[in-house]
């Protein structure tokens, strides 16, 4: 059995539709389709699901959300009436225009609710035109079928219980099965969203459930490549990649596969292959245990990932200071920070987190407690980093990797300002000024791609 998910540029209007039907129809053992809400058609549109955003914020502002409701209605239509599948549209517009009428008095709750109808109504409009041309295809309510999330409004996780009750449910049902991604529900029966691009997810899960033979990610691309195509000329593409690999590139600005979807394949050890929807004949990139093609790589991809601050505490014998570090990630878990990497030196400490998540007051008070509670001799924040990793499971045999990735930035005029590696070797990351995060990118790329 095969797992399929479509993300949402591969089902943006009624062409795209039929071409993912014809996909899944080509595969017998594709069973379980996993579908996104309509994405961009042309550079210059908008999401699906960013238009119910909208209409989420402008009910919360206090306005209707009857213009950005019908913008969502508009999109369904073109669709509905490009499939030939008019008495779907009666059904559409009921449910969008019902959305309104939700509770409002929880936000977040309420956003969900109308962010997850991107994905529901697409999933539902699929079935109805695979039905419509002979074939048998269910619509499931991820509620229904038994997947269960945290109740993290815009940011869920999966509850355990949800493998059973999925393979349950989803084990009795003949026919193609149609499942909208991104969504689930929690104990109490509210629908929550898992973090953007959860549609991977939803498909990993439902893989991991059914214990399917392989978990097949359909993009708008045919490969994961070594670095991205906007910022390296004709990048080599990757044909196998551990999970660990993928995990590493994904985090750190690797766009094409959303890095929590990795989790719930890699337990179960299900391979997934990223395949393009506009070369279903292409291979693509198989995601795996272990790399056969290829095992000797030094390294298998650079990424690159801005906008990252950094925190700076220095003590004069911190390391003799049982706790230290825990204190200080306290306090910035207290301010709802999550950071990235924390290297460490003998009397100084440095935090890597998004600087998205420091407000001014937040800053204010982080530098007073280490002031005041850790009685530091120095702390302070550096903004506008870019963090560039370098990932492949070859670094941890061979020997040399770092010296060459920072002789190759030392040449190309890139000044280093933090160097991490952990202990299992599979990445190393430089914290480099944001103006030169492209740059950078290049120079490690030419280092290891095109001088090998």
């Amino acid at each position: 059995m095969k797992v399929c998910k479509f993300g949402g540029t591969s089902l943006a209007d009624a062409a795209q539709i039929k071409k993912v039907c014809d996909i899944v129809l080509s595969d017998a053992e594709r069973r379980i389709v996993v579908v996104s809400a309509p994405g961009k058609r042309s550079d210059d549109d908008i999401k699906v699901t960013d238009l119910l955003i909208a209409t989420a914020q402008a009910v919360l502002s206090g306005q209707d959300g009857k213009p950005e409701i019908e913008a969502v209605i508009s999109r369904y239509t073109d669709i509905a009436e490009g499939l030939e599948i008019p008495d779907e549209l009666p059904k559409v517009r009921e449910s969008l225009i019902s959305l309104l009428d939700f509770d409002k008095s929880n936000p977040a709750k309420f956003t969900d609710k109308l962010k997850a109808a991107g994905e529901d109504t697409n999933a539902k409009i699929v079935a109805a035109y695979l039905n419509k041309i002979g074939h048998t295809a269910q619509y499931i309510n991820p509620g229904e079928a038994g997947m269960r999330l945290t109740d993290e409004f815009g940011n869920a996780r999966l509850l355990d219980e949800s493998y059973n009750a999925l393979a349950a449910s989803l084990g009795k049902l003949s026919g193609l099965i149609i499942f909208p991604g991104f969504f689930g529900t929690t104990k109490d029966g509210d629908i929550v969203t898992f973090p953007r691009g959860g549609s991977d997810i939803t498909g990993a899960i439902l893989a991991a459930a059914v214990s399917a033979d392989i978990y097949e990610n359909f993009t708008d691309t045919e490969y994961v490549y070594s670095a991205h195509p906007k910022v390296v000329y004709n990048p080599v593409p990757i044909f196998e990649i551990t999970y660990s690999e993928m995990r590493e590139l994904s985090s750190a600005g690797f766009e094409i596969y959303q890095e929590e979807a990795l989790l719930p394949v890699f337990k179960r050890g299900i391979p997934v292959n990223i395949r393009s929807v506009h070369n279903p004949s292409c291979p693509g990139t198989r995601i795996v245990s272990k790399r056969v093609s290829n095992d000797d790589a030094q390294v298998v991809g650079v990424a690159n990932d801005g906008d990252f601050c950094c925190l700076y505490v220095s003590k004069y014998l911190m390391n003799r200071e049982i706790g230290f570090g825990r204190k200080v990630l306290q306090i910035i878990e207290e301010e709802n920070i999550s950071y990235e990497h924390t290297p460490t030196g003998i009397d100084n400490l440095s935090v890597v987190f998004k600087q998205a998540q420091l407000s001014e007051a937040s800053k204010v008070r982080i530098l007073a407690r280490l002031k005041t509670e850790l009685g530091v001799d120095d702390a302070s924040f550096d903004h506008d980093l870019a963090m560039i990793t370098v990932a492949g499971e070859g670094m941890s045999h061979s020997v040399g990797v770092a010296a060459r990735a920072a002789g190759a930035l030392s040449r190309s005029g890139v000044n280093i300002e933090m160097i991490s590696q952990g202990c299992s070797e599979v990445s190393m990351f430089f914290a480099v000024r944001g103006d030169d995060a492209k740059k950078a990118v290049r120079a490690l790329y030419d280092e290891f791609f095109l001088r090998e």
